[in-house]
């Protein structure tokens, strides 16, 4: 099938995937514990007769059963080896059983984290899907299905391993919480922008929850998307029932809320857990009684990080690209770059987030240092600790290529003029990554003195940039404002310039701010009045320095007079009188606070200096932990509860917390202070499930907040959880558990503990499938993410 051909399909109906897959194959006679891809080769039909009662039933597309099928999944069966046969042979009886629908091939997370969020290289991702891919194709996909994902920059690998191994259609769904974002903290929104920027053919979520909540995913959405949205909810709540999982919602209510899922803007439609043949049927039936919606977005020119978006409009307020994060005149920051050490980049990305910036221009063009692994150690580091989206800036189509490809959202890219290698290597490389752009009205021959000139480099640039894919949304020009210092004439030629550009061919218009003043004394003068001209004119960007009052205020002032700051918003909250919460940085001067700076920002490269200072100072190792360390990870944990850190920041502190313990434990041992470790206790994922990232940054938290954890590791056997509970001496056991097919084994240790009389034993238990409802009906205490984990297990340890 091809891309055009899956366009059409989506124009005419609303498509129907197929349901769930695992449950379905367990009915069949699937046991727990086992490869489901390698026992589905050695059991065809139960496959084909899965997929065959969806294809019955309506689906138009159905999934190749190698949801476990990478590298990293099939590795825990020892069965790595036998990755090609496996998934080519899955395709093959997919593609046999679908008749003359479709089957995508799946590819679903590896299990592990993925940089700058993980240990695994994202090129080592790309590749273990690109594996998979290639055998799925020689087993004859009509496309793929990307499901399932928890961690936008693993999904962005996996799209990216798909577009470059061929040129089928592949649809991206990811699973959110009931708090809107992922487990790493990625929302709807930044997911949606970044993969259709890099080339999704449709994108949605599945799994997590029921259609209602789902329904309100895809409204938000729909504003935005270019392309078709999808939806595979799970057929309600899964609740225990005589010991067996089971989903409340009957096929008949599962298919009511079609109606709702169109007009909310889905044009593709499927089941997820608990769902069967007869759900689909009903979705089908009631899929054929509406029209589908043409994807068309109504709201462009967005940037994106992994979990947040800015829109960059006309209509929109003023964007400030925050310019501090280039060494260019900058000693103390290039002496750090030529150290490796990014301190001070990561302190200016915390303050001008701080100071009203929209996004963050990163340029590290800089002699003496590689500029490329530069840019990348940036990005990595900024991923993690800022969510403000980035303006990439380098003149080096090799950085440029390496940062757009690494980084996990949708980015501004500074710049592409007319100059031949610009737009012959350039352009083309910000295309595939779907990067927005800044054109710069430039040719190879130098810059063009009158505005007309521009006018007409900017009409080149802009047609060989529609011929890739980009509108005028996608684009800002940029007013290329020479010093007035060297021509009086030249703020007027910019202004003629950007007036066109917004007023006449409407497009967003940037400048460098502070070139205008350049050799002029009383710089900030000229800035701020030819800001004011600017934005009289129509600029809607400029690249500057938030913590300038006089440009801050001159934009929040303009925003409220145009119109574009709605309710007057920002410029209340402002100047209400309230003022604005002081940046906490690891400069702090004093050495506690330092210590305790490092913990909140997940300095760790910085927190062994800032604790040999405070001892320096004679502040003792327990006076350390006590009163900053502790402290710290407290804060770092309420700020994850509001949502103000996500998981990226919360592993950051807690690695800075670790380190910073290890540098104390010997003098808190010497001291006879020895580190509190108030209990032992075991952590397992319980026989069958073979899921544990929830479970690891569980022990994590709980190894930060002083327990000493034994981690049993995944697929455990309730035997062997209570064994090693006895030979350790634990009073507390953790279990986690993914999948509603696993969460009854939970009951099973608990009831195996009562029948070895270990009556000491206290059990707590979490998961996505896991509630409070199902732990009181085991006897455990429930905990619902890593740090109600720490508080459960505390009060525990206290009693």
């Amino acid at each position: 099938m091809t891309k055009e051909d899956f366009k059409k399909l989506i124009g005419k109906k609303i498509v129907i995937l197929d349901g769930a897959t695992g449950t379905e194959l367990i009915k069949r006679g699937m046991p727990q514990g086992v490869c489901p891809e390698q026992w589905v080769l050695e059991n065809p039909q139960a496959i084909v007769d899965v997929q065959q009662g969806y294809c019955r039933a309506g689906s138009d597309i159905v999934y190749v059963p190698s949801f476990g099928g990478n590298r990293c999944k099939l590795e825990e069966f020892g069965l790595a080896d036998k990755l090609y046969e496996i998934n080519r042979g899955l395709a093959e009886l997919s593609r046999q059983a679908a008749g003359n629908k479709l089957a995508f091939g799946d590819l679903a997370p590896t299990g592990k984290f993925v940089a700058p969020f993980g240990e695994m290289p994202f090129e080592d991702a790309v590749a273990i899907f690109k594996e998979q891919v290639k055998a799925l194709l020689d087993g004859g996909v009509d496309g793929f299905a990307i499901e399932t994902m928890m961690d936008l920059q693993e999904a962005r690998a996996a799209l990216l391993a798909v577009r470059e191994s061929c040129d089928l259609p592949v649809i991206v769904t990811m699973t959110f919480g009931e708090d809107g974002r992922t487990l790493t903290g990625n929302d709807p929104l930044s997911a949606l922008i970044t993969l259709q920027a890099l080339g999704a053919d449709a994108f949605g979520c599945n799994c997590s929850t029921g259609p209602q909540n789902m329904i309100e995913i895809v409204r938000a959405l729909k504003p935005y998307a270019k392309i078709p949205l999808i939806a595979k909810p799970n057929a309600g709540v899964p609740r225990l029932l005589n010991g067996k999982t089971v989903f409340g919602m009957g096929p008949e209510e599962f298919g009511t809320f079609v109606a709702e899922f169109a007009v909310a803007g889905a044009n593709i439609l499927g089941g997820c857990c608990g769902t069967t043949p007869d759900h689909i049927r009903c979705q089908a039936e009631a899929a054929g009684k509406v029209s589908p919606q043409v994807p068309r977005a109504v709201i462009g020119g967005v940037v994106a990080s992994a979990r947040k978006t800015r829109v960059i409009a006309l209509d929109q307020p003023f964007a400030i690209i925050g310019e501090r994060i280039n060494p260019t005149g900058k000693k103390a920051l290039q002496a750090e770059l030529r150290e490796g050490k990014l301190n001070m980049v990561r302190q200016f990305a915390s303050e001008q987030t701080a100071k009203g910036a929209a996004l963050l221009d990163v340029n590290m063009g800089l002699s003496g240092i590689d500029e490329k692994a530069m840019m990348l150690k940036t990005l990595e580091v900024l991923a993690q600790s800022c969510d403000t989206p980035l303006c990439l800036d380098s003149t080096n189509l090799e950085v440029m290529e390496a940062a757009l490809r690494l980084y996990p959202g949708r980015a501004l890219l500074n710049s592409i003029s007319a100059e031949k290698e610009r737009i012959e290597k350039m352009l083309p490389v910000a295309a595939k990554y779907g990067a927005m752009l800044i054109l710069l009205p430039l040719r190879d021959e130098g810059i063009p003195e009158t505005a007309a000139e521009r006018i007409e480099v900017v009409k080149y640039i802009y047609e060989k940039a529609a011929a890739l894919g980009y509108e005028k949304s996608d684009i800002c020009v940029d007013g290329l404002i020479m010093t007035v210092s060297s021509n009086q004439a030249a703020a007027q030629v910019s202004l003629d310039l950007i007036e066109w550009c917004s007023r006449e061919f409407g497009v967003n218009t940037v400048c460098g701010l502070s070139n205008v003043s350049f050799g002029m004394p009383q710089r900030p003068l000229l800035n701020t009045a030819f800001l004011g001209m600017a934005i009289g004119r129509g600029l809607n960007m400029a690249i500057a320095n938030p913590s300038s009052e006089e440009i801050m205020a001159m934009m929040l002032a303009s925003d409220v007079l145009n119109g574009r700051d709605r309710k007057m918003t920002n410029y209340v909250r402002r100047y209400s009188g309230v003022e604005s919460k002081p940046v906490e940085t690891a400069t702090a001067a004093e050495p506690g606070p330092r210590v305790y700076n490092c913990v909140l920002q997940g300095e760790e490269d910085m927190i062994e200096a800032a604790l040999r200072a405070a001892l320096d100072k004679g502040l003792t190792a327990k006076q350390l932990v006590d009163d900053f360390l502790i402290p710290a990870i407290n804060r770092v944990g309420e700020m994850f509860e509001k949502k103000e850190y996500f998981l990226p920041q919360l592993i950051m502190s807690a690695d800075a917390m670790r380190k910073g313990f290890a540098v104390l434990e010997p003098l808190l041992q010497e001291g006879g202070g020895k580190r509190d470790v108030r209990k032992r206790m075991v952590l397992a994922t319980v026989k069958g499930d073979i899921h544990d990232i929830g479970k690891n940054i569980v022990g994590l938290m709980l190894r930060n907040y002083g327990f000493e954890v034994i981690d049993l590791g995944k697929d455990v056997p309730a035997e062997v959880i209570l064994d090693e509970a006895v030979r350790h001496q634990v009073d507390i056991i953790g279990l986690s558990a993914l999948m509603t097919t696993t969460m009854t084994a939970m009951k099973e240790v608990i009831a195996l503990a009562k029948e070895r009389k270990l009556d000491n034993l206290r059990f707590m238990v979490g998961g996505a499938v896991v509630d409070q409802a199902y732990a009181d009906e085991i006897g455990a205490y429930y905990s619902n993410d890593a740090l109600d984990a720490v508080r459960v297990a505390t009060r525990l340890a206290a009693e």
